[in-house]
Order: structure tokens, then sequence, then C-alpha cells
């Protein structure tokens, strides 16, 4: 085996000179007070935390105002979903503020801006017009990377995906006051839509697309059911998943989807079959449900729903980069690890992150493995092999 090239060796001892003197884990060096960078770590949450509060608060500020002027004045909003409306504000602040603390990290941060950059490439769309949209409809629609691991899995998460699509696009605006039903004779057959006041619609609530409109949120639960109920059985089954799994990240949103699709199923149930016998009950456990799972997001497992559309344009980053046949092939062997510009940018990253040791990345996974071994061998058990 070949020793590392002579670069990366002078950038260890380097490294480990660092560590060595620091004198402990927050960053002191022996007769000093703490380190500018230990001093930058201590203020940096304070700062984030101070941006992210300010940005949560002005978008739940505009949600307020899009709820007050989209229901024209309140005049379309009904009282009796007050508690869902206070709910998606909460969500607004929630995801906003971690939103914000995430792209506030230096990997993240760069990713970030990478990939919005591509979004919006002229060069990008010249070299590539179809790459967004397939993209947008192969990784974000159908998430065809899920497929390579399991048809099951994925199949269960297109089924939670789209419904909660579903559920979004019907809840969302009906809770804000923004679609309203009305019917000229109050009790129908014939009914119109209205978005923002304005008839885009009118309907027979008999027929199919009558029944499609007032059912929408039940052929949501339909499909969300089977889906989380697949996740919940995994992860009580699967020995994989037990391992890492965490009740509180894991298992409760899959309960809460589960809970939420059962209770608007039983509120259908109520109307049609007992004539409304115990809707009200079932109507609170409903909303108490939603509104928990609303707030709840920002928090758990479900804000990788908020994160993914950002990964689009790093997926065009990397895309783009192979177009142009950038690949950076390993130092050592010579096999293509990834694209050139993606290559440089882990890096940059490792560089503002000052892990001391960026030059790494630009060595396979069975190279680095090697070379650690290697070093190993030469450096801590010389003269016991």
């Amino acid at each position: 085996m070949t020793e590392p090239p002579e670069p990366v060796a002078a950038e260890q001892p380097e490294t480990g000179v660092r560590t060595a003197t620091s004198g402990g884990t927050d960053g002191r060096h022996p007769g000093k007070g703490p380190s500018v960078a230990a001093r930058a770590a201590r203020n940096l949450p304070r700062s984030v935390s101070g941006r992210a509060a300010l940005a949560g608060a002005v978008v739940s500020c505009l949600l307020i105002l899009a709820i007050v002027f989209g229901s024209r004045l309140l005049h379309d909003f009904d009282s009796a979903l007050l508690p869902y409306a206070v709910a998606t504000v909460f969500l607004a602040f929630g995801v906003t503020y971690r939103y914000t603390v995430w792209v506030s990290a230096p990997g993240a941060r760069r990713l970030f801006k990478n990939g919005w950059r591509s979004l919006f490439s002229a060069e990008n769309f010249r070299k590539a017009p179809t790459a967004l949209p397939k993209m947008i409809a192969t990784y974000l629609g159908f998430q065809k990377f899920l497929g390579a691991r399991s048809h099951a899995r994925w199949a269960a998460h297109q089924l939670i995906f789209w419904g909660c699509i579903l559920a979004a696009l019907i809840t969302f605006p009906l809770t804000w006051g923004w679609f309203t039903f009305t019917s000229d004779t109050g009790s129908g057959p014939g009914y119109e839509m209205r978005i923002w006041g304005l008839k885009v619609l009118g309907f027979d609530s008999l027929n199919i697309i009558g029944w499609l409109m007032f059912h929408g949120l039940d052929i949501a639960a339909v499909l969300v059911i089977p889906g989380a109920g697949y996740f919940l059985w995994r992860r009580m089954k699967d020995r994989g998943a037990i391992t890492g799994q965490r009740f509180a990240y894991d298992m409760v949103p899959l309960l809460a989807l589960i809970i939420i699709s059962v209770t608007g199923l039983l509120l259908t149930f109520s109307s049609i079959f007992l004539h409304g016998g115990g809707y009200e009950f079932l109507a609170i456990l409903h909303m108490v449900s939603v509104v928990f799972t609303l707030i709840y997001i920002p928090f758990g497992k479900f804000f990788h729903i908020v994160q993914r559309p950002a990964a689009v344009g790093m997926q065009l980053f990397k895309y783009t980069g192979r177009q142009d046949d950038e690949v950076f092939a390993c130092r050592r062997c010579g096999e293509a690890i990834d694209t050139g510009p993606y290559v440089e940018n882990l890096r940059a990253t490792m560089r503002d992150l000052e892990l001391g040791f960026d030059a790494w990345a630009e060595y396979c996974p069975r190279c680095k493995r090697v070379l650690r071994g290697n070093a190993y061998l030469t450096q801590v058990k010389k003269g016991f092999k």
C-alpha cells in the first residue's frame, strides 16, 4: 500500500497539534482566556436564535394578514375553525424558526446557496432545460430514490405523501377562509366553490364531482392510514428500525397521522350512519389531534417535508456538473468520487467548520480506509507488528 501524498500527510500533524494544545473541549489554551473561536461559538446560538425568532414572527404576521385579507376581512372566515387557523400560525412560526436555524449552519448554508443558485441559473437552463421539472417529479414528487431501498417502503411513503398533500390543499384554504362552498337554497344540491369571494366552479352535490368535493379529506385519510400503518408495523418488527428509533421523533408522527385519519373518517361515519351521534366528541378529538400535529411538525420528523425542496437544487447542482464532465477522480486510485464542484463545496464546508482535514475529501471511501489503516500501522502500532 502506498503512503498518503505529501500535502495530506503534512496536514495531519497540524491538526493533532491544534487538538493537543487546546487544553479542553471548550477551546481554551493553557494560561489564556477563551479563544476567539470559542467565544464566537458561544455567541452564535444567541444571534441565530434572535434572527430565527424575528423571521418566524414576520412570517406569522404575514400569514395573519393573508388570512384577514384572503377571507375578505374575515367575512368568509368560519369561527368554528379558529383553533385550526391559530395552529397554522404557530406552524408558520415554528417552521420558519427551525428552517432559519438549519440554514445558519455552515454546511446547510453552503448547500442552500448553491442549490438556489443552480435553480435560477440561466446557463443551467440552457444546458438542461428539462432537468428541473424532471427532478421535481422524480425526486420531490415520486421519490424514486426510496424505491432503490424497498418497493414496499416507497409505496407506503407515496400513500402518506399524496394523502397529506391532498389534505393540506383542502384544509389550509378552508381554515383560512380562502375557499368557501355556498348554496343559493341553503341545502343544495347546487353549490358554488369560491376562492377569495370569486366563483370558480359550480357543481351538483349529488353527482360524482360533488361527492369528490365533499369527501376529499376522506380520500386523503384512506391513503394515509395504510401508509402510516405499514411504517408503524415496520418500526415494531424491523430490528434495524427498532435499534435507532425514538418514540417522540419516530413513533408519535405516525400515531398522529393515524389518529387524525381515523377520527376524520369517524366524523363522516357519524353524520351518514349515526345521524350525528357522537359527532361533537369526535369533532373535538379530531381538532385536538390536528392542532397537536400542526404544532409538532417543526420539532419532529415531519420537518424533513420542509427541507426536501431545498435538496432539489442540490441535486440539480450535481447534475449540471456531470453534464459538464466535471467528475472528480480519487487522488489515489483514480475512481470517480463525485462532480468537481460538489467535492470543492464539501472541502469549503469542512474549512468553514475548521475541521482541518478537508484534503481527505479528495479520496474515495476505500482509499480513505486504506490510508487510515496504513497510518495506524506506521504511527500508532509502530514496532508492534
